[in-house]
């Protein structure tokens, strides 16, 4: 009976977090054992003097992140935790955000642990290779190949059909 009280207490608040320091605020509530929701991006970018890619990580919400606790015995706790700036409130008073929001950002998450922002490609889609030596290729989607990051396209090019796997974000859907 006690728990059941204890969970009805708690609620997912939105922090707001010092300069770049969302994953140390992340980590500190963590340690604190207050649960948190902080979703992160990974992005392909391109090296301005190699031309080499990698990978940027980067928060969804820039300065913040979310946490689940009970306002009225843990505020000031979350408050002065290091890489916390504040609670977003109105009024003076902490806004909760709704379960379900919190359920939709996770649920949007893959198996890396990171936020999938990219278009939703279906088998037959017609789609194009956006750079890389391929670029303005033209192909259909087939599946999405063994490594989560990675799509298998049929490409036609002046008669010759061939079978590639290709970073998924290295293409986008084509009329």
């Amino acid at each position: 009976m006690e728990s059941e009280t204890r969970n009805i207490a708690l609620s997912w608040y939105a922090i707001h977090t010092k300069p770049r320091q969302e994953e140390r605020a992340d980590n500190n509530l963590r340690a604190c054992n207050i649960e948190t929701c902080y979703p992160r991006l990974r992005e392909r970018r391109y090296s301005s003097f190699t031309q080499q890619p990698f990978y940027a990580i980067k928060p969804l919400f820039l300065g913040y992140l979310f946490a689940r606790f009970d306002a009225r015995t843990t505020l000031n706790k979350v408050w002065f935790t290091r890489g916390v700036h504040s609670v977003v409130s109105f009024g003076g008073r902490p806004l909760t955000v709704n379960d379900d929001i919190i359920l939709l950002i996770r649920s949007q998450i893959g198996p890396e642990g990171f936020v999938n922002t990219g278009q939703q490609f279906a088998i037959g889609d017609k789609v194009r290779i956006k750079s890389g030596p391929l670029r303005d290729f033209v192909g259909i989607f087939e599946a999405n190949a063994s490594d989560a990051t990675r799509v298998r396209l049929l490409l036609s090019a002046v008669n010759f059909q061939c079978r590639i796997d290709i970073e998924r974000d290295l293409i986008e859907k084509f009329a």
